[in-house]
């Protein structure tokens, strides 16, 4: 099926004269979980993250460290694998010309990817969409969420655009990334899974005024609510018009999410001036609303993880699969009434296939979860109102001295961050190093970052902040991340401990505090290796938990979740 596909497109090239096309992850709307994946269509890699170049006699998938094994797997038959952070295309893909979506680049991704190293040709009707015709998903319109929700109005934010618009002298910004649309607005939608985003784009002008570039049939209860008039609602092939109808001199866009082509429309009428969305940080910063809600719903979460944990450790004698697993917690998170869909695809894997980072079980191949496994655990949720994201890594038997060993190293690291001074170590630069060290200390690593940026029923992954090695944005109150040090042996298991973490400030000391309150495993502790805090942490950790959700249980798992204290 792929290898025909592959075919399909290189018999374009002729009469395109050109000798490559690159597919990326992403659609036009640059989100992480597209519904069109043309990517996957093209690769069969399911990823969220990758770069597929297919030329006359070569294919190439770019993927970072989370997804080697993962990729290899998936598309190692028709693709050439390569870790894009240790070689990028440029270095591999030379003085041929490439076609390329100008829709689903960023200038800056392009001078990125491939510098100088190719004749980059732009090519406006998307070859993938040509040769597999995709679904039309019938989606549901977009939907408001009250002030109270929210913990502040629209109108507030506005302003909040419309001041830094002065700042820089300018008329307009370009909101192109939807779940800034989505901030600003108080809106959601259903244009994508996993996330509530809905897939549209925003102008707003020093004057307040706001355009939204949407279809329409999508906009008619955010009508009714008069959050915008309708003769303000453009589609998305009117944009070109709705530019040219605009009134100044300056526009601002992000280079980090404005499309090559819209950035053309806009450039064809006013002066350009590139800088960071500044959205991305206000809605970084959680209000206190905004945090209690996402309290709730991790208590929510808490309370079915902990049900799951201890259903699968004592289930575990019968023969169960990564999906009866997988769907398991799907039912004990859906006991609550505020839990709507995953907030991404549940990582289920069991012996080897918990170190693929980003492994997802299917029907067809869903390993059957072993006395002696080791399971790793990544799973989410989207509550009404809050966004979750924990990983547990659970056994079932005695293991071996140096997997307790490497356990214990990550669960060091794990605490080193929460209990980290961030009136000290204030960038995710520095904190990272703090995760690692104690694995570094007997010689291993891991390939992803220690943490990410958390949305409020937005996405599971978002920015500026972040707990990685290049990362040097500093945290400030309300900032939400998670907390995910791990270490994976191929061919063997993957450890991973992940809760999610706010940074919280009181008599002006800024520090972490959990959100996520699920029971971590004892059974892979060696405890001669934690220090008197440690311990201590892990009682209070678990103390708490108890005192959380001990009336919620039944008798059971009461005296279970009571062993662990």
């Amino acid at each position: 099926m792929i290898k025909k596909r592959i075919e399909q497109l290189r018999e374009k090239f002729k009469y395109l004269n050109i000798q490559g096309y690159v597919v990326p992850k992403n659609d036009e709307f640059f989100s992480e979980y597209a519904v069109k994946d043309r990517l996957n269509i093209i690769s069969n890699f399911s990823g969220s993250a990758g770069l597929a170049i297919i030329l006359k006699l070569k294919n190439y998938l770019f993927v970072d460290g989370r997804y080697t094994i993962q990729a290899k797997k998936e598309s190692g038959n028709n693709f050439k694998i390569i870790e894009i952070h240790k070689t990028l295309p440029y270095k591999v893909i030379k003085n041929i010309k490439l076609g390329f979506d100008p829709s689903l680049f960023t200038k800056k991704q392009l001078e990125f990817l491939f510098k100088k190293s190719v004749n980059l040709v732009p090519i406006n009707a998307n070859l993938i969409d040509q040769i597999y015709k995709t679904k039309i998903y019938k989606t549901k319109p977009f939907f408001s969420l009250d002030d109270k929700v929210v913990g502040e109005s629209f109108k507030s934010k506005i302003s909040k655009i419309s001041k830094y618009l002065k700042k820089y002298k300018s008329d307009y910004l370009f909101i192109s990334a939807p779940e800034n649309v989505a901030w600003i607005l108080n809106i959601r939608g259903n244009d994508n899974p996993n996330s509530p985003i809905p897939n549209c784009h925003l102008i707003i002008s020093s004057k307040k005024k706001i355009f939204l570039i949407s279809s329409k049939k999508k906009t008619v209860k955010i009508i009714n609510s008069k959050k915008i008039q309708s003769n303000y609602i453009f589609e998305n092939n009117e944009f070109s018009n709705l530019i040219k109808r605009l009134k100044g001199k300056k526009f601002i866009i992000d280079a980090k999410s404005c499309s090559i082509s819209n950035e053309k429309i806009i450039k064809s009428n006013f002066k350009v001036l590139k800088k960071d969305d500044p959205c991305y940080e206000f809605k970084s910063i959680k209000n206190p609303v905004e945090i209690n809600h996402m309290k709730n719903a991790h208590f929510e979460d808490g309370l079915a993880l902990t049900k799951f944990i201890f259903w699968i450790k004592k289930i575990n004698k019968k023969k169960i699969t990564e999906i009866d697993a997988q769907n398991k917690l799907e039912k004990f998170r859906k006991l609550s009434k505020k839990y709507l869909y995953p907030s991404f695809n549940t990582i289920a894997g069991s012996g080897a296939n918990g170190a693929i980072v980003h492994y997802r079980a299917s029907k067809k191949a869903s390993k059957i979860i072993k006395k002696n496994d080791i399971f790793l655990c990544d799973s989410g949720g989207q509550y009404k109102f809050g966004t979750t994201d924990v990983t547990r890594t659970i056994c079932f038997s005695q293991q071996k001295k140096d997997i307790k060993k490497i356990f214990t190293k990550v669960l060091k690291g794990h605490i080193a961050v929460l209990q980290t001074n961030l009136n000290k170590i204030n960038t995710g630069k520095k904190i990272d190093l703090r995760a690692r060290k104690f694995l570094k200390e007997i010689g291993l690593d891991y390939e992803h970052g220690t943490g990410h940026g958390v949305g409020f029923f937005l996405n599971v992954h978002e920015g500026p902040q972040s707990i990685s090695k290049y990362n040097s944005v500093k945290f400030k109150e309300g900032m939400i991340l998670s907390n995910e040090p791990g270490y994976y042996k191929k061919g063997e298991y993957g450890i991973r401990i992940e809760n999610l973490v706010y940074v919280k400030k009181n008599k002006n000391k800024l520090y972490f505090e959990n959100l996520t309150f699920a029971p971590i495993e004892k059974e892979l502790i060696n405890e001669s290796l934690l220090n008197k805090k440690e311990k201590d942490y892990l009682f209070r950790y678990h103390l708490d938990i108890y005192s959380k959700y001990s009336k919620l249980l039944n008798q059971k798992e009461r005296k279970w979740l009571a062993s662990l204290i």
